[in-house]
Order: structure tokens, then C-alpha cells, then sequence
């Protein structure tokens, strides 16, 4: 199973090694999609974690009990049609290919499954057409 969650740190856990936890402690493997860590600030980190319900229910638990936030993802990445001028600049700047011209018709086309919502693509459209739902 899947799951996609933003944790805040603490400043004091920043230095916290959790994504090797989560691996050694509860074989939960955490794919890192936006990370904003710095010594002594408040951290915030974007991950997917993938493994058995059980085991992501108790990695979820135990970061909390560390004083880590856990809020689950379900954003998704919006594109007005009718704004979208096909110009491409999203598609160099995603980094899983979910946004793509289309080599026949030079119109963007966006596979959502491999979206991975890391919002790269947002401030790149000259026209505001991408955007979150949240």
C-alpha cells in the first residue's frame, strides 16, 4: 500500500534520521518527492510511503509520538484547458514525464498516474493554467 503525507518537524528533529527508521524499524520505504530541511527551522517533507497497511499504521504512530506532523496528501495537479496555450515549459521541468506535447498535435497531454504532485510545473506556466487542488 501507498500513501502519500507531508510530515513537519520540530526544530529540535530535524536531525532525526526517519526515513532510515522507517526503513530498519518498520520496512516502510519512504520515496522523498519535496523536502525543505534546514538545521534549526521548522522541516517539511513530502514523501510517498510504500509497505504492508500494518506496518505504514505503525510508522505513521511512531512519528507522532516523536512530535513529528503527519497530515495525508490527496492534492492533485489541475489543468484549465481553457487557458493552457500548449507551450511546453511544464513538460521540461516535470520530472516524471506526466506532462508531455504530443509529437502529432503539439498539444499537452498529462498522464495523472505518474503525476508524483511535486508542483514543479506551477510557477513554470506563463499563464497560470496549472494549479493544486487545495
Amino acid at each position: 500500500m501507498k500513501k502519500r503525507v507531508t510530515l513537519t518537524f520540530p526544530k529540535r528533529s530535524v536531525q532525526m534520521p526517519v526515513t532510515y527508521r522507517l526503513a530498519k524499524d518498520f520496512n516502510v520505504a519512504a520515496n522523498i518527492i519535496r523536502a525543505q530541511v534546514a538545521p534549526n527551522q521548522i522541516g517539511k517533507l513530502v514523501v510517498e510511503l510504500s509497505g504492508d497497511i500494518d506496518q505504514l499504521d505503525a510508522a505513521i504512530d511512531w512519528m507522532r509520538s516523536q512530535d513529528i506532523g503527519v497530515s495525508f496528501s490527496n492534492r492533485e495537479i489541475l489543468i484549465d484547458e481553457d487557458s493552457c496555450v500548449h507551450c511546453g515549459l511544464c513538460t521540461g521541468v516535470c520530472p516524471t514525464e506526466a506532462l508531455r506535447l504530443d509529437p502529432e498535435s503539439f498539444k499537452l497531454t498529462f498522464t495523472r498516474s505518474r503525476c508524483i504532485v511535486c508542483e514543479q510545473c506551477i510557477p513554470t506556466c506563463p499563464v497560470q493554467a496549472i494549479s493544486t487542488n487545495f
